[in-house]
């Protein structure tokens, strides 16, 4: 990564996010590590898995568990998650996001963008059922800002006749009668965590 890349805004709002999630979980107790994220199936400490799995699975390490799931890439990350989580303790997941704050790791074909919103979706997975802060606005605006109609299809989402617009940030996704609410719960929506509002 060259010098250039480290100074994007993409990549400086994913090295705050990640230092802002740290921050926040290093006041859970054990109890909250343990609440069912908005990710089905994972509890938090699942999603912190997940989100920590790149700082330490090489090329090599990934290729073979994603040949073993069968090349479903969901099916590889549900069994890392749950692997990882019996193997490592809260404090050292924790310590593993911290510790890669400036982590170059990037989504294949994502970008930096792709990091971004890598980080800043499944952060909405951990703080929503545990009623912390989110990112802020802005941040999460780069992130819908930075997507595509082929990025909502990927979480089934079908926006049809709808435009939803951000209150709090310059953010207009779809077309059609505008729907307005903040840019957390846009994000919510289209990645499948919140029910699209009614036209």
């Amino acid at each position: 990564m060259t010098g250039t890349d480290d100074h994007t805004p993409e990549r400086e709002h994913t090295i705050a996010e990640r230092e802002r999630l740290a921050d926040l979980l290093a006041g859970l107790i054990p109890d909250q590590w343990a609440t069912p994220s908005l990710c089905e199936g994972w509890r938090i400490r699942e999603v912190l898995a997940h989100m920590t799995m790149p700082y330490r699975t090489g090329p090599l390490s990934f290729l073979t568990g994603l040949i073993a799931a069968r090349f479903s890439f969901d099916r590889y990350a549900d069994k890392a998650a749950h692997r990882d989580t019996a193997r490592l303790s809260d404090a050292e997941l924790l310590a593993a996001l911290r510790d890669n704050a400036r982590h170059p790791w990037r989504p294949p074909g994502g970008g930096a963008a792709g990091a971004l919103s890598h980080d800043v979706i499944h952060g909405l997975d951990i703080t929503e059922p545990l009623g912390l802060p989110s990112a802020p606005p802005e941040r999460i605006a780069m992130v819908l800002n930075s997507s595509t109609p082929k990025s909502f299809a990927y979480f089934g989402i079908d926006l049809a006749g709808r435009q939803l617009r951000a209150t709090d940030a310059e953010v207009v996704v779809g077309s059609g009668a505008p729907i307005t609410m903040p840019a957390k719960d846009i994000l919510l929506a289209v990645t499948g965590r919140r029910a699209l509002p009614a036209n």
